[in-house]
Parts: structure tokens; C-alpha cells; sequence
């Protein structure tokens, strides 16, 4: 059974990361992908990799610290599916590192802008669209939010991240009665594009060999290899669709054991 036959999923921050899996997935899982995020050449070549025919997809540039473009990507997929059943907020700003003794506030402010507030404009311009049949809300977090971060210092992140977890609480009571659920997926190291990334850059610094630098990261599971972006994404799926639909309020940590809670 495809989990998301016959439904609209828009996903915002679709790169060549996360975003680009959630949005494969949700095509796989029989559902309609609408892809946003800034930068509309990553979305069409999302788009084309996902889906060929352009049957199942839709995407519009998108910068969530607009209200009214978050309104318009909304309102794409009604023109083009004539439904919203989900919204999936993979959008953030996670390049911003340090800790609170070199913290510069004015770009800690611009990150709460986009990963907490931009999380909510987005969502409340999909409510319309969600009030009409129920549906479902999930907020991609990190596990930095519930646990010191391990390896970098992203405060900023980390703290706006844990803000969006503390309101999916309120969210989920205020819009429970109109069956939306709202929950949060809590990704720790993820196998991908910004981790392998991290790996080939500490390697290089380091003069050791890229396995060496893998291994430390997963030395830390419970479980002997990483989560990967397709695990995170699968995670998604599964709340986004019918099969969760007792599921509000909740964090579910993506991330091999490394925490359990």
C-alpha cells in the first residue's frame, strides 16, 4: 500500500539534501510533492530528478521570511492538486556556528527569523488549505535541541530549533480539533550531502583518512552506521500519512541510538 496515494505534501527547503529525499519520497509513497525553497534552479532540478513527467510535482521559489510567498506556495498546490494534506518544514538556516561567548545576536536573530518564525508562517498559511479535511504538520528539528550538540557549536540552530519543538506542543492542542497533527522528526548525524561534506573537510584538516573521521561519528551509535537522509525521510512519510493518525505532540529522534530517550 502506498502510504500517500492520493495526497498533497509540500515541502519546503528542498535542495540537494533532505529536502530533495522528502519530496522523493512522498512522490514514491503515491503522493503530490509541492517543492519551495530559494532558489528556483535547485527546485527544478529536484523536480526533474524525482519526477520526469512533471505529473506529480509542482514547485515555486520561496523565501519563508515572506509572508506573502509562503501564502503563494500554499496556494500552488490548490491550482495545481485542488488539496493540502501535509506540510513538511525541512527550511532552515544551519550554517551559522559558535557558541554563546563569540555570539553575534543580530545574526541569531535572522536565524530565529527563518527556523522558528519562518516555520510558522509557513504553517499558518497552509491552515486554510489543512482545516478542510484534517492533515498533517512536520517539523524537521535536530537532536541539538534536546541534547548538547557533539563535534560543532551551533547555538543559534540548536536554540531555534528547540524553540519550534517547545510550540509544536501548542500547535498540536490549538489545531487538534480541526485533525491536524503536528509533530516533530529529530534527525541526529544524518548520512548526506552537509555530513559528507563535513567528513571530506575534517579529513582534509586533519591529514587522516576519511574513514577514520566516519568512524568517530559512529562510534557514538547504538546501531553501527549512520541514519541517513532516505532514513529521515521515510520518518516523515510515515507522519505525514493516515498510518499516523493518533500520532500529535511527538519527537521522534532519527539518529542510530546515539541518544535514547
Amino acid at each position: 500500500m502506498l502510504m500517500l496515494r492520493g495526497k498533497t505534501v509540500l515541502v519546503s527547503g528542498v535542495g540537494a539534501g533532505l529536502g530533495h529525499e522528502v519530496a522523493a519520497a512522498v512522490v514514491r509513497d503515491g503522493g503530490r510533492a509541492v517543492l519551495g525553497a530559494r532558489t528556483e534552479a535547485n527546485l527544478a532540478k529536484s523536480a526533474a530528478e524525482i519526477d520526469p513527467g512533471g505529473r506529480d510535482t509542482a514547485y515555486r521559489s520561496t523565501d519563508i521570511t515572506d509572508e506573502s510567498q509562503c501564502e503563494a506556495l500554499a496556494a500552488l498546490a490548490l491550482e495545481r492538486f485542488g488539496r493540502l494534506d501535509a506540510v513538511v518544514h525541512v527550511a532552515a538556516w544551519d550554517s551559522y556556528f559558535g557558541g554563546l561567548a563569540d555570539a553575534d545576536f543580530a545574526t541569531w536573530q535572522r536565524v530565529i527569523d527563518v527556523n522558528l518564525l519562518g516555520t510558522l508562517r509557513m504553517t499558518r498559511a497552509c491552515l486554510p488549505a489543512l482545516r478542510e479535511r484534517g492533515g498533517s504538520v512536520v517539523i524537521i528539528g535536530t537532536q541539538s535541541a534536546i541534547a548538547a550538540p557533539s563535534q560543532v557549536q551551533q547555538a543559534a540552530y540548536a536554540a531555534s530549533k528547540g524553540a519550534l519543538t517547545s510550540a509544536m506542543y501548542s500547535l498540536a492542542t490549538e489545531l487538534g480539533p480541526d485533525r491536524i497533527r503536528v509533530n516533530t522528526v529529530l534527525p541526529g548525524w544524518m548520512w548526506g550531502p552537509p555530513v559528507q561534506a563535513y567528513v571530506r573537510l575534517t579529513a582534509r584538516r586533519e591529514g587522516a583518512p576519511e574513514a577514520e573521521v566516519l568512524a568517530r561519528l559512529t562510534e557514538r551509535m547504538a546501531l553501527p552506521e549512520l541514519a541517513t537522509d532516505g532514513d529521515v525521510a521515510d520518518a516523515v512519510t510515515f507522519l505525514a500519512s493516515d498510518r499516523a493518525r493518533a500520532i500529535t505532540g511527538q519527537s521522534l529522534l532519527v539518529n542510530a541510538g546515539e541518544l535514547m530517550r
